[in-house]
């Protein structure tokens, strides 16, 4: 099915949305992270006064996910709960909440504690890590994507295990800075042959190998893992790092197992196929953050983005649908950040179909940015320690600005300063 025809079924929804009936519909989000709890928020900020059941399958009240990579590790924060009143807000947390299915025919989801009825579904149940295959149930593997995860893990910190982090990717990369910060020996292992391999092209990773040495933590590139046992990790060529704990950070997918059979459009990644409107091949269900991918008419293809402000917008969109603004599309730039290493990177935009790459500034320093151009007119940036690149950067794309490509390279030149 194309994109196109995939965008299609639900674009019938509005003549039939429950939102223009009399009575007040049941909205029923799955999912209380960030865009569930946005969800939730967005609804009664839009006016929405039907009744709101939130439900989420852990049993913690709702809580920011970023901190969970410093913060909590470290020590320095107990916890991240939202600062969200839901009782004053009239929505309704079913915490420790498993769903287990949809049934859109009789309008109801499955959980384990029976079927919870809705008029109008939000789908927000996010992604789940990639575990290491033969490693699940091993002592001493971790993966970290909950906050029971980064409990478990903080005593790991405190007591200063030599750490093995299998995969150099944007949590990979976090952890290890964590985990030296903490006093702990770090060896990264990653199959590619430069960290982030799959977020950024290879010139742009090239100086961010050699953040890992200066931190003191030691990165392995073109190397596989063959095995993991209680205290060692043995790798394809035959050598063994000791390692008190090791911790998998090789990718995450959308969670939206629990929607086999129910006949909702999924795309060959998992995610769950929204239109530009988050609406999904269902009628009166949407789908919203890492679980759901979008068509972006910015960049004329389909993104699927697992970040927090994705999380963070998308749920306005779906809260305007409901309460009738249908006009609304999400078509956001996208954005997000990382600490690590004691660098501050951050990136926006979407750079696959660039066609130009302009450095502002020396790689080898401590800011630096790179812009991507798509026929002078910019579509990504990455900034390291150069926020007001990011803060320009990101206004230029919105607005689809052309760049002189010349100007652009002086990092003494501010980035709206070559705005043609």
């Amino acid at each position: 099915m194309s994109e196109q025809q995939a965008d299609h079924p639900a674009d019938e929804q509005s003549a039939h949305h429950p939102a223009h009936r009399s009575e007040q519909p049941h909205v029923v989000v799955v999912g209380a992270g960030m865009a569930g709890v946005q969800a939730a928020v967005a609804l009664r900020e839009g006016g929405f006064r039907g009744p709101v059941t939130l439900i989420g399958a852990e049993p913690h009240p709702p809580y920011d996910r970023p901190p969970l990579s410093k913060a909590i590790l470290l020590g320095t924060a107990e916890h991240s709960a939202f600062d969200i009143d839901f009782d004053a807000l009239s929505v309704e947390l079913r915490l420790g909440l498993t769903v287990t299915g949809l049934r859109p025919g009789e309008r109801e989801v499955d959980t384990a504690a029976g079927p919870v009825p809705y008029d109008i579904l939000v789908i927000a149940s996010g992604a789940e890590p990639i575990g290491l295959p033969g490693s699940e149930g091993v002592e001493g593997v971790h993966l970290l994507r909950t906050l029971d995860d980064a409990e478990r893990l903080r005593p790991v910190l405190a007591e200063q295990h030599e750490v093995v982090v299998i995969g150099a990717g944007w949590i990979g990369a976090e952890f290890a800075t964590a985990a030296r910060e903490a006093g702990c020996a770090v060896t990264v292992v990653e199959a590619a042959d430069r960290p982030l391999a799959a977020a950024l092209p290879a010139e742009v990773t090239a100086p961010m190998a050699d953040w890992y040495a200066e931190s003191g933590a030691e990165l392995l590139t073109r190397t596989r893992v063959s095995g993991v046992r209680p205290g060692a990790v043995t790798l394809a060529d035959g050598r063994e790092l000791p390692a008190g704990a090791v911790v998998v950070g090789i990718g995450a997918r959308p969670a939206t197992g629990w929607l086999a059979g129910s006949g909702i459009l999924l795309g060959q990644d998992g995610s769950v196929t929204a239109d530009a409107r988050l609406r999904t091949s269902l009628p009166d269900v949407y789908a919203v953050g890492d679980c759901a991918s979008f068509p972006s008419g910015r960049y004329g293809t389909r993104l699927l983005v697992h970040h927090w402000d994705n999380a963070l917008q998308g749920p306005r969109t779906v809260a305007a649908q409901i309460v009738g603004e249908t006009e609304r599309v999400y078509d956001p730039v996208p954005y997000f950040w990382s600490e690590q290493f004691g660098r501050f990177v951050q990136y926006a935009g979407h750079h696959a179909a660039a066609d130009t790459l302009v450095w502002r500034g020396d790689p080898a320093g401590a800011a630096w940015s790179v812009v991507w151009l798509r026929e002078d007119v910019m579509v990504a940036l990455l900034a390291v320690g150069r926020p007001r690149d990011l803060a320009q950067g990101r206004k230029l794309i919105e607005a689809g600005a052309r760049l002189n490509a010349g100007l652009a390279a002086d990092p003494g030149v501010p980035l709206r300063k070559a705005a043609l």
